[in-house]
């Protein structure tokens, strides 16, 4: 999701990579969980996110939509999943009676960044520090790798460029025209292929990613 603001306006005004230091762990959150509310439809799914709640959770998109746990919203002219925010306080459907998070271990990489986001420019991207969107006032330094805590760092950030460029072309084309006939099937198309055929949790995940990449491109 993109934010029409300056990096002045909501960072430190610094770029890190994954192992520069940061000061971003909330130690725990210690019982808070005020980011887990409120957050409208911006927690959205990427296919690697996908992959690792059928893998580690054994839920399928389509089970999630069914349960209404995960909603699809149009972001920037693309149909794209994303966590459900439900009751009066808007919290996420994943929190616990105790307000904590229930797939933790799986969570979406837009959870794993808070309060970090990701700048991109010129096919590549660095991190920064959201100011003023966690209240703890206390955060410590953490490498940005450890702090998102997912595997294989290289080929993860790889193919946060590839989804991201993928991205960017579709929305070329469907921006403005979203009711077309073949926005409509642009944007199906990419829900089937990337989103709601499962994955093979057996398999890397990489490879699958490339694989589908390639019959994305044949079908366009």
């Amino acid at each position: 999701m993109k934010r029409n603001v300056s990096l002045a306006e909501i960072s430190d005004g610094r770029l890190y990579g994954e192992n520069d230091m940061v000061k971003a762990d909330c130690r725990g959150c210690q019982g808070c969980y005020q980011c887990c509310t409120g957050m409208g439809c911006s927690v959205i799914l990427d296919p690697y996110d996908v992959f690792r709640l059928q893998q580690v959770q054994g839920l399928e998109l389509k089970q999630l939509l069914a349960e209404i746990k995960v909603e699809l919203n149009v972001v920037d002219g693309i149909i794209l999943p994303n966590l459900r925010m439900a009751g009066e306080e808007e919290r996420c459907v994943f929190l616990d009676a105790a307000g904590r998070c229930s797939i933790h271990g799986s969570r979406p990489g837009i959870c794993r960044l808070f309060p970090l986001g990701r700048y991109y420019e010129n096919g590549d991207f660095k991190y920064f520090l959201q100011t003023g969107e966690c209240r703890e006032s206390r955060r410590t330094k953490v490498k940005v790798a450890k702090w998102i805590d997912t595997p294989d760092q290289g080929r993860y950030h790889d193919y946060l460029c590839k989804w991201h460029a993928l991205l960017s072309k579709l929305e070329e084309k469907v921006v403005g025209v979203e009711d077309g006939e073949e926005s409509k099937r642009l944007n199906l198309l990419l829900l089937q292929s990337f989103y709601l055929t499962p994955y093979d949790v057996q398999r890397d995940f990489y490879e699958q990613f490339r694989e589908r990449t390639e019959l994305w491109t044949m079908q366009q």
